[in-house]
């Protein structure tokens, strides 16, 4: 076993600080127009006091024109994001003929990052299931991240922590973000290869082997591969069945349409499989962005690097409290919002690097992402009450935006991927319309959180599923 005070005397330099501060600076001083340390720029806060200044005097001027081509706009916002989506779920579903690359021989050595916060109650789930990976051990090196004042999981890690498992604290410091705690476990991974997993994840046994070979053939441009995400508490209800089909569509068909384009792709909070040396060249993640790993795809595109997605599966623990689900959806929302903001300040930029098509894609599937939640329950409103006291322009204009759109997502919903195998879950799809409901909740949690606390974390809760 390594304690992390063993640790510390063994190899941590004394300067902690030092890295404390390069952990949280370091993406600002390097990259400042990519970093979410400045949430909004002043160019776009003039732009938004602008534009609302203009529609508070057109509302004014014209109240019943304005509002009419306000409700345009937010269908068309709403289509425009679901419509995509649908082209990726057609144009992501199709057969790839890619070969299956074969496993070199010489294996390298792999760091596995865990980051590992008021966890203490599922550390050894989490010890047998990456100790059931079907890789060497002497070439592994699995770094246990644990907040130095945590007492409970300090003491659970370093109780179940045997080689190649080291557990490492991280100094007390804002933000307290997974971000920041992983950047700072960076200085100490020696692995030419890198993974970051989540402490309820259960990747399948031959993972790194695959990662390995897809690395070996893929170009240099390929600086990191996204493995698909699962739920391994199925059973817990229905919130976890339709966070399912929302994960399948998301893991098997939008990614895989996003590779397939050519086009930035955020990546998922977890199995995110790097190239180290590349990771650290282009900052690694953002401690200000509660969505790293949304921006962080989107950052090595803007440097000019690849996200493909690796033929393997993690198995996670979803949420199935509805009060846990909406704080974890309203953190990714959020986190979107300031990866929309932070990589939208500048589209000349944007544009050199990934194309037009790539910032039309990035507009539609990020930005749509947002708009989309902000717009679904006005659009109701407008529908329910328009239909109510027959204003048919109204109706018509806001009922094709809301019904369309939440028509085709239940559709999308309901077909799945070519690789969803669990039966029985398609009438789940008919839910979709009562989730996207939920997810507009989030978005405006989302957005009162971006205003009022930017960089706070909110933790997920786990180890509360009884099936998992």
């Amino acid at each position: 076993m390594s304690s992390f005070r063993e640790y510390e005397d063994a190899r941590l330099p004394r300067d902690c600080e030092r890295l404390t501060d390069a952990a949280i600076h370091g993406l600002a001083r390097r990259f400042p127009e990519l970093s979410a340390r400045r949430v909004i720029s002043r160019g776009q806060a003039a732009g938004f006091v602008l534009a609302a200044a203009v529609l508070v005097a057109l509302l004014w001027r014209w109240p019943e024109a304005t509002l009419l081509a306000l409700v345009d706009a937010l269908s068309a916002i709403f289509a425009a994001g679901v419509l995509f989506r649908a082209f990726l779920a057609w144009y992501g579903a199709r057969t790839s003929d890619r070969a299956v690359p074969r496993v070199p021989a010489d294996l390298p050595l792999y760091t596995i990052l865990v980051p590992l916060y008021r966890e203490a109650a599922i550390v050894p789930d989490l010890v047998r299931a990456l100790g059931a990976l079907d890789y060497p051990k002497s070439r592994l090196q699995i770094l246990l991240i644990v907040e130095a004042d945590d007492d409970e999981t300090v003491a659970a890690a370093e109780r179940h922590a045997l080689a190649p498992f080291e557990v490492l604290a991280v100094p007390p410091s804002l933000p307290r973000t997974k971000p920041k705690a992983t950047n700072y476990a960076l200085h100490f991974a020696r692995g030419e290869f890198l993974v970051i997993f989540d402490a309820e994840d259960r990747p399948e046994p031959d993972q790194l082997l695959k990662s390995i070979a897809a690395f070996r053939a893929a170009p240099r441009a390929v600086a990191c591969l996204q493995a698909r995400l699962a739920p391994h508490n199925l059973a817990d209800g229905w919130l976890v069945k339709v966070f399912f089909l929302d994960f399948d569509l998301w893991f098997n068909v939008y990614l895989p349409g996003l590779e397939r384009l050519g086009v930035p792709m955020p990546l998922g909070g977890t199995s995110n499989h790097f190239r180290t040396q590349v990771l650290r060249e282009v900052g690694a993640w953002d401690p200000f962005n509660v969505t790293e790993d949304a921006d962080l795809g989107l950052r090595l595109a803007q440097l000019g690097h690849r996200v493909a997605m690796l033929d393997s599966t993690t198995f996670e623990e979803m949420p199935s409290r509805l009060d846990v689900w909406i704080r974890q959806r309203s953190r990714w929302l959020k986190g979107y919002m300031q990866t929309w903001l932070v990589h939208g300040r500048n589209a000349r930029m944007l544009t050199a690097k990934v194309g037009w098509g790539g910032f039309l894609a990035f507009q539609l599937f990020i930005g749509g992402a947002v708009l989309s939640a902000l717009a679904n329950p006005w659009l109701w409103i407008v529908f329910v009450c328009s239909s109510a006291t027959s204003r048919q322009d109204f109706a018509f204009v806001s009922g094709v935006g809301v019904l369309g759109c939440n028509g085709l997502l239940t559709l999308l919903a309901m077909a799945g991927s070519p690789r969803r195998d669990v039966r029985g879950l398609a009438p789940y799809g008919l839910m979709v319309s009562l989730y996207w409901v939920l997810i507009s909740v989030a978005g405006y949690r989302a957005l009162w959180h971006l205003a009022t606390k930017p960089f706070h974390w909110e933790k997920t809760a786990h180890g509360l599923s009884p099936h998992a």
